[in-house]
C-alpha cells in the first residue's frame, strides 16, 4: 500500500501547526494511520540541529543556516519519512523543502539554482503529493506571534516585516509554478473555516490514491 506525503507551509504565525494537529485528529478519527513530523527537528539528530541554530544567541551565517536545514532534511527523509511512506502511512510534515526555497531563497536572497541543488541532495528526489500553503498578510503573522508570547519565539520568528513579505512572495511563486501540488488556503479566516477547507482538500487527495 502506497503512503501519502503531505506538507504544510506558511510564514510564521500563519496557524499551520494548529491546522496540522486538527487534520491529524480528524484523519485518525476516521481510522487513518497518520505520522506527524516537522522540519527542523523531526528526528533525534534533527532536534539537536534545531536547538543548535534556532535557539542560539550567536549570529548565524546565512550559508550555515541553509546547510544546517539541508542536513536536518537529509536525516529526516531517510530515517523517518521514506520508511513511513513505504509502510503505507500518511506522513504530514510541518514544513519541508518549499520552506528552503521561500525562506533561504526569497527571504535570504540565495541563488535559486543553488537552492534547487541543495534541496535535490537533501531530499534525494522525494517530493510531497500535496502541499498546503496557509496564506496570510505578513503583518497579521507578526501580530499573531506577538500575541502568543515572546517566550515561545525562536530566532527565525524575529525577522522583519519585509523579510516575511519576501518569503510569502516566494511561496506564492511556487504555487503559480506547481498548481497541481500546491494549494493556497486563506489562513486569515477562523480556525474552523480553515480546518474545514483543509480536511476537504486532503480527503480528496486520499480518495484518489
Amino acid at each position: 500500500m502506497k503512503g501519502s506525503f503531505i506538507t504544510f507551509e506558511g510564514i510564521d504565525g500563519s496557524g499551520k501547526t494548529t491546522q496540522l494537529n486538527k487534520l491529524a485528529e480528524s484523519l485518525r478519527s476516521a481510522g487513518r494511520d497518520v505520522l506527524l513530523t516537522c522540519e527542523p527537528g523531526g528526528t533525534p539528530l534533527g532536534r539537536e540541529i534545531r536547538k543548535a541554530f534556532l535557539e542560539t544567541k550567536q549570529d548565524v551565517e546565512p550559508l550555515a543556516e541553509l546547510l544546517l536545514f539541508a542536513a536536518d532534511r537529509a536525516q529526516h527523509v531517510e530515517h523517518l519519512i521514506r520508511p513511513a511512506l513505504q509502510a503505507g502511512r500518511i506522513v504530514i510534515s510541518d514544513r519541508y523543502a518549499d520552506a528552503t526555497t521561500a525562506y533561504q531563497g526569497a527571504g535570504r536572497g540565495f541563488d535559486l539554482k543553488l537552492i534547487e541543488s541543495v534541496i535535490a541532495i537533501a531530499t534525494n528526489g522525494l517530493k510531497p503529493d500535496l502541499t498546503l500553503f496557509f496564506d496570510i498578510e505578513p503583518q497579521l503573522g507578526i501580530d499573531r506571534m506577538a500575541f502568543r508570547g515572546e517566550n515561545k519565539m525562536n530566532r527565525m520568528d524575529q525577522e522583519s516585516l519585509d523579510f516575511y513579505a519576501r518569503v510569502r512572495a516566494g511561496y506564492l511563486r511556487i504555487a503559480d509554478a506547481e498548481p497541481s501540488r500546491f494549494r493556497v488556503i486563506d489562513a486569515s479566516r477562523s480556525v474552523e473555516e480553515v480546518a474545514d477547507e483543509t480536511l476537504g482538500i486532503v480527503t480528496e487527495l486520499l480518495a484518489s490514491v
